[in-house]
């Protein structure tokens, strides 16, 4: 592979420690990747609300592709470029199968992620939740709404929660009730929790759309991830690198597998060209 023009990277267990820190090595492989002329976008399952931490340890405030592709998020001017939301048709017809499949292992609970205009609107108008929501992360600001209300509105992200289960048992026994053309099924965490976006929605997406507008070819891309909401940007790109940490299934789609989070292995990679 010739050096990389674009690089596309997760961000929790992947660009960032187990501590949730850039490393120096990895800040400075960043720094001469932009330097020799590379573009870098984060491809992030969290929300544009949730980069700021990250952002300020970067060398560049990039574009980024959040909430698996349903947001494309502008971090130099917070703005949100483009989105791809859930209608409330939608969002109701999954949350009744969802429900309908798993109702003898507890149901689920409903939770979901909008929008909004920029990262700093007010948190409670972006995340929101239905009242036997059960938090898989500690949460202090947050809306919340009867189930009819929350579905009622688009939204980039549905989250669907079940405590009895982690997310590979969810996954597995929804992914064929929920097939990719009522929606797109994924999850990144272990505990319980499933993120649903709009049919055909990853990350992938975002991520050609920003290779596109630079007239970069997917030849000259590479993407690192660790988790299976990362399967369709490492297949996609022209070297997909599955962290060491990162689950079995990924590793087995990836071209390649690095070093753990922990321990540099994007920059182990990067150092080869820069």
């Amino acid at each position: 592979m010739k050096r990389p023009l674009l690089l596309g990277s997760d961000i929790d267990g992947t660009l960032i420690t187990g501590a949730e820190r850039v490393t120096p090595r990895t800040r400075e492989c960043l720094r001469r990747f932009i330097d020799a002329g590379g573009t870098l976008a984060l491809a992030t399952g969290r929300p544009p609300r949730w980069l700021l931490p990250v952002l300020e340890q970067l060398p560049v405030r990039p574009m980024a592709v959040c909430a698996n592709g349903a947001v494309l998020y502008d971090s130099a001017s917070d703005r949100i470029v483009d989105t791809h939301p859930l209608l409330p048709d939608q969002l109701r017809t999954i949350v009744d199968t969802a429900r309908s499949i798993l109702a003898d292992d507890g149901g689920v609970g409903v939770a979901v992620e909008r929008a909004g205009n920029s990262a700093f609107d007010p948190q409670s108008e972006l995340f929101v939740i239905a009242p036997e929501w059960a938090h898989a992360w500690p949460a202090i600001d947050f809306g919340e709404a009867g189930e009819e209300d929350l579905l009622s509105e688009p939204a980039i992200k549905l989250l669907l929660r079940n405590e009895a289960l982690d997310s590979a048992d969810m996954y597995r026994r929804l992914a064929s009730a929920i097939p990719p053309e009522m929606a797109h099924l994924t999850y990144s965490v272990s505990e319980g929790l499933l993120e649903v976006a709009a049919p055909g929605i990853t990350k992938a997406v975002g991520l050609r759309k920003i290779a596109g507008a630079l007239g970069i070819p997917a030849a000259r891309t590479i993407c690192f991830g660790d988790m299976p909401n990362d399967t369709e940007m490492l297949r996609w790109a022209g070297t997909g690198v599955a962290m060491g940490n990162a689950a079995p299934e990924l590793k087995s789609v990836a071209d390649e597998t690095t070093v753990t989070n922990d321990e540099d292995g994007l920059a182990v990679v990067l150092e080869r060209w820069f």
